[in-house]
């Protein structure tokens, strides 16, 4: 099996946050190439060492960074995807200049010429019973019945080959409902609200905590025809921003999350504010080992579980909201 390296370029105070964002992200196997960690081994012998050749001192002068690796299969896109956006979202979040350039470079590529060299990896998906995702230079056959999303590699995650992704979208297209509002809350490539108006949703508004992410779930909606008046798209943490919040309003009948585990967990509050009553919650992102503790929690917020899917280490679980 042909695998990708991958090289994220940070600073030692970069490193910690790093690698964190991605190992929650499910992405594990990272090597981290720190030369603080040699600075220190140099001050702080071990007794079974007692000398370090010019070599190893000389990689003090270095830049820190993490090496991930990727196998090439059918998920590689969306999970470089997924790294971009980790990487894009860190970026964003350091005010202070502290992690360094934060730029990936794969055999010698830059991030930024990724998608004109990957595009083998981009082909029609078939999700579901109804959906088909594909890349605009990608023609389908005449006699395809399927909903079509059309999306290109991006920097935010979400083209439908992640499992969480798929896993949410095979939920959604099972509850969205011909003239429903829908509200996607970490909308990254927009592929989850897009997808809900093609299957009959009325409008949708996408919110995204990274600005690169809002933009292009708004340039794919134009991309796939949906009219400004039918889809909408708001920058910012839906958890810390009031005016945000009231922006966003209440009472739809379909909202989606497709994050992370503790940010499932930190918006549980804001499902409940947001879905109506008889309304319905589709989440994803979430692995095995946080499994319940994150469906219990939103359970607890006024939600009665539905049904829920597992496929390879990701889990998604649909609700209805209880009526008051």
């Amino acid at each position: 099996m042909d695998w990708l390296e991958l090289n994220i370029f940070t600073t030692h105070e970069g490193i910690e946050p790093l690698s964190a964002a991605l190992i929650g992200a499910g992405i594990t196997g990272l090597v981290i190439n720190d030369p603080n960690d040699i600075t220190e081994f140099a001050e702080n012998k071990n007794p079974t060492w007692d000398y370090i050749d010019d070599e190893v001192l000389a990689k003090q002068n270095d830049e820190a960074f993490i090496t991930v690796y990727i196998q090439k299969d059918d998920s590689a896109a969306d999970m470089l995807n997924e790294i971009r956006s980790i990487v894009g979202s860190l970026k964003s979040l350091d005010e202070a200049e502290e992690y360094g350039r934060l730029e990936i470079l794969s055999s010698g590529i830059r991030e930024e010429d990724w998608a004109n060299n990957w595009k083998e990896f981009f082909k029609p998906i078939e999700i579901g019973n109804k959906l088909i995702i594909k890349p605009t230079w990608e023609e389908l056959p005449a006699d395809c019945k399927r909903c079509v999303v059309e999306l290109d590699p991006e920097t935010s995650f979400g083209t439908g080959r992640h499992f969480t992704t798929q896993l949410c979208l095979e939920l959604l297209e099972k509850y969205v409902s011909n003239g429903d509002s829908v509200c996607d809350l970490g909308c990254g490539s927009g592929i989850i609200s897009i997808a809900a108006i093609a299957l009959g949703a009325d409008n949708a508004v996408g919110v995204d905590i990274a600005e690169d992410a809002a933009n292009i779930a708004k340039a794919n909606a134009l991309k796939n025809g949906i009219a400004d008046e039918k889809y909408t798209v708001y920058c910012g943490d839906v958890t810390t921003d009031i005016a945000l919040k009231e922006k966003i309003g209440k009472g739809y009948n379909l909202v989606a999350a497709n994050i992370v585990a503790d940010v499932l967990m930190a918006m549980k509050e804001i499902f409940a504010e947001i879905t109506k009553p008889g309304g319905i919650l589709v989440i994803s992102g979430i692995i095995d080992d946080r499994r319940d503790e994150v469906i219990e929690a939103v359970k607890q917020c006024g939600f009665t579980l539905i049904e829920d899917l597992h496929r390879d280490m990701w889990n998604a679980a649909v609700y209805k909201r209880d009526k008051l």
